[in-house]
Order: C-alpha cells, then structure tokens, then sequence
C-alpha cells in the first residue's frame, strides 16, 4: 500500500471513530447493524426471530431463583455496553440471541458450512485437545454463555464431570434450558472467572472458548492465574480465540475494523497482549499454540506435575 493510500484509509478509519463516539449517530449504526445481521442470519437458515420468540415466551423464574447469585459484585469492564446491546450481556435479548449470533457469525468462516459453521469451529477446537492427548476427567468452562460451549465440551467427553461459569444470570437460564435433558447433568455457576471461589487443583482441564477477546488485559491476566490456582498438577488450561495474525484479520480494512470494535471494546486490548507469555507468568509451562480455523487459534498450556 503506498503511502497515499495509506494515510487515505487511516483518514477514514479516524472518521468512522469519530462519527460513532456521537451517541444518537452510534446507536443508529448499531441498531441498523443488527437488523442486517439478522436478515443475513435468516437468510442462510438461522430462524434468528423463531428463537427469540421461542424462549421470550416461557417463564424464566424457576431458572433465575436456581442461578442468580445477588451478592455478586459485577466486575466494572462487564457492565459496559457489549455487541450493540446498551446492558452488555446483562439482559434476556442479548442471552436469547446468543445461540443465533453465533451461528451466524460463524457461517462464514467456512464457505461450505454454512449454518454448521458455528460446530465446526468448536470441533476443530476439540480436535486439537484430542490430538494432544488431553482426556480430562472434570472439567470447568470459563465463561461458558448460553452453554454451547460446555455442551460441545461433553459431547467430546462425555463422560467428564463439567462446570460452566459465567457472570450473566440471564446466559447461564438460557444454559440450563439448553442442556436440561443432558445427562449427565452440567452444574452451572454464576460467578467471575478470575475469581470463582472454587477449589484449587480441582480440575484437569480450564477451556474458555470465544471469551478472551471480550476482556481488557487486566481481567485476562486474572483470568489466566485463577485457571492456574483451578488446575491440578499436570492439568491444561485451553483457550480458543480470535488469531490476531490471521490473515482475515490482517486484511481486514481498518475501517471496518474499527466498525467491529465498535461493539467488541477490549478488542485493542486482546490482539496486543501476549496471552503465551501471560501463561509463562502465571506457572505455565511453555504454551502451544496452533490455528484451529482460518481466522481461530488454540493455546493449550499445561501446569507442572
């Protein structure tokens, strides 16, 4: 790129950034976002406006007195606004929709995939733990959302006992519905992931899929020294992500870059920081690390027998 056509896209990148810090304009921009990314959704198959319907039309209170944990304090990062939702992930729509989003996000990682894009992803994620040997026998999932990771994870093991945690009561109702007939049953927890008040050396693998990349450097860090205190000698800690060095997001025009920071806040924050060597820090041995999709990577790193 010469340097004309350089500072040109950096002019209009600066632009972007600027028209949406003005509210009125921003939330328009991400209402109009939404409304196109469902249409595309159902386009390709994703009955997007089904499901919210399907789940907004039964009652949630049975799951919510199970789950709710009110004394939790809310971590200040979490309470911002997150994927063009003003509560974040602290609200029915957003934990209704999850499921949809991802099918229709991750259509496009493979052409041929389609709507199967979204298991895809998370098997090939899988695959890698197989390949490396990983059997884990209890198993915890740190922010496992509306549980389609947790579930993917005992389909791969199903005979491991599994925990998901997350800090949105309103995902893990969702969760709950999801895998209720799941046997066995997945014991869900509303709590922080860097500080989930569980036992130390309690499990044999820590996954967290798709979560890094929502979080500012600090809670990552946390993050990643609680897995560490969770783990037993010769336990993993497993995170599947965003590659920042995939050439999908190299390419990707910074514009429209910026548009996708827009609703991914800490999305800075990830791609700079060196989540290996954040590893190496907290005890881990030294991690590997392998692409798991054209645009996903896989850390495994394990702790010291």
């Amino acid at each position: 790129m010469s340097v004309s056509a350089k500072s040109r896209v950096d002019l209009t990148s600066r632009l972007v950034k600027r028209v949406l810090s003005i509210k009125p304009v921003a939330d328009f921009a991400k209402s109009r976002a939404r409304q196109m990314m469902i249409q595309r959704a159902e386009a390709i198959g994703v009955p997007w406006r089904g499901n919210v319907e399907r789940l907004s039309d039964r009652p949630w209170s049975q799951e919510w007195e199970q789950l709710h944990n009110r004394n939790l304090e809310y971590p200040k990062y979490y309470t911002t606004s997150f994927h063009a939702y003003a509560e974040g992930n602290l609200s029915w729509e957003a934990a209704w929709e999850v499921e949809s989003a991802a099918q229709a996000v991750h259509a496009k990682i493979w052409a041929e995939s389609g709507i199967d894009g979204d298991a895809r992803l998370r098997q090939s994620y899988h695959q890698i733990l197989q390949q490396h040997k990983i059997c884990p026998q209890i198993i915890l999932d740190l922010g496992c959302g509306v549980g389609m990771s947790t579930e993917a994870l005992q389909k791969t093991y199903p005979q491991a006992e599994i925990t998901g945690l997350d800090l949105s009561p309103y995902f893990l109702c969702v969760a709950q519905h999801r895998t209720e007939q799941a046997e066995p049953k997945i014991h869900w927890i509303h709590g922080a992931a860097e500080a989930t008040g569980l036992p130390e050396d309690s499990f044999d693998l820590v996954s967290a899929s798709l979560v890094f990349h929502e979080l500012p450097a600090i809670a990552a860090q946390a993050i990643i020294r609680e897995a560490y205190r969770l783990l037993r000698p010769g336990g993993h800690l497993a995170i599947m992500d965003m590659n920042p060095q995939s050439a999908v997001l190299q390419k990707m025009p910074p514009y429209i870059l910026t548009l996708l920071k827009s609703t991914e806040p800490y999305l800075d924050q990830y791609i700079s920081l060196d989540l290996e060597q954040v590893m190496i820090s907290a005890g881990f041995k030294t991690p590997i690390v392998e692409t798991n999709s054209p645009r996903h990577r896989t850390i495994i790193a394990s702790k010291a027998e």
